[in-house]
């Protein structure tokens, strides 16, 4: 089998779940606060992302980060330019942990219209897949926002991350499609009808060797996706944690059969930039067991 085939064969029939290690430009300072590096302990962009590389790389050299509890994990350009013990981010992952590689491509949100925040262009997006696919790279990744339950507005997000997922479908990746639905949507359970819905009516429209991964707020009817994760065309199903605390997510996600977690900030709330590094895995290990498990239902 070629890379791209084992890799394949993981993500559908492995255990586990999908680590989202791909905080951006915006989200960085927020991470490294959380891991105990204030603002005041780096002074430019490239200071910044060298220290969240460096957290990043403790997470994924970590023993409790392996392929016997996570799948892929998903990361972000600036990672994907960087080296992990002399190799390339993604290839580390694939060479040395098994566990599957996936890059961020979106360029953020556009402003609210129609109940939801659509994704901004993305200019680049052709070279940013060659070069992905050159470093081994499987899947991408590309979040959209619903905040109502707005029919125009979803059927907007959908109509755009299908668009997009096609185009990188041909460059040779699987596209993950993230429509999240925020947790505080007072009509949370009628944005998700809409949205499986549309969903629905895409997936139809593929064709066979056009696979997909779906990336969905985990859904106030325990088992609402099930449809999705039947459909031939869709490799797996996995939910974000979106807000929840880390017990809430688990306690969700255990209750949907067939669907794993893709958490990122849950994923990092314990972990410390003071830590000893046995008391740093042993922190990682205790968070991610449980998504495990809860990811194998």
């Amino acid at each position: 089998m070629t890379i791209f085939e084992q890799q394949c064969n993981s993500i559908k029939n492995h255990k586990g779940f999908i680590a989202a290690l791909d905080q951006s430009g915006g989200s960085t300072p927020k991470a490294l606060k959380t891991y105990g590096i204030k603002e005041d302990a780096y002074h430019s962009n490239e200071e910044m992302f060298e220290l969240v590389h460096e957290m990043r790389s403790r997470i994924i050299t970590s023993p409790a980060f392996n392929t016997d509890n996570v799948l892929g994990a998903i990361l972000f350009e600036n990672t994907l330019d960087r080296q992990i013990k002399g190799k390339a981010s993604s290839r580390y992952l694939w060479e040395e942990k098994q566990v599957v590689p996936f890059l961020k491509v979106d360029q953020g949100l556009e402003s609210e219209a129609n109940g939801v925040q659509l994704m901004k262009p993305i200019p680049d997006l052709e070279p940013l897949l060659v070069k992905a696919k050159q470093k081994g790279v499987f899947g991408t990744k590309m979040r959209s926002l619903i905040l109502h339950a707005d029919s125009k507005g979803i059927a907007q997000i959908v109509a755009q991350q299908f668009e997009v997922a096609k185009q990188i479908s041909a460059a040779g990746l699987v596209p993950i499609i993230e429509p999240e639905i925020n947790i505080h949507n007072s009509d949370k359970k009628q944005s998700e009808i809409i949205l499986r819905t549309e969903i629905m009516s895409h997936l139809d429209t593929l064709n066979s060797d056009q696979l997909v991964m779906l990336k969905v707020s985990l859904p106030e009817q325990a088992n609402f996706y099930q449809v999705c994760i039947a459909h031939p065309n869709v490799i797996k199903v996995v939910a974000l944690s979106g807000g929840f605390p880390i017990d809430e997510a688990n306690r969700r996600l255990a209750e949907n059969l067939g669907m794993i977690a893709s958490f990122s900030r849950v994923l990092t709330d314990n972990l410390y930039a003071n830590q000893s590094d046995n008391n740093f895995n042993a922190a990682l290990k205790a968070t991610i067991e449980p998504i495990y498990l809860a990811s194998i239902t």
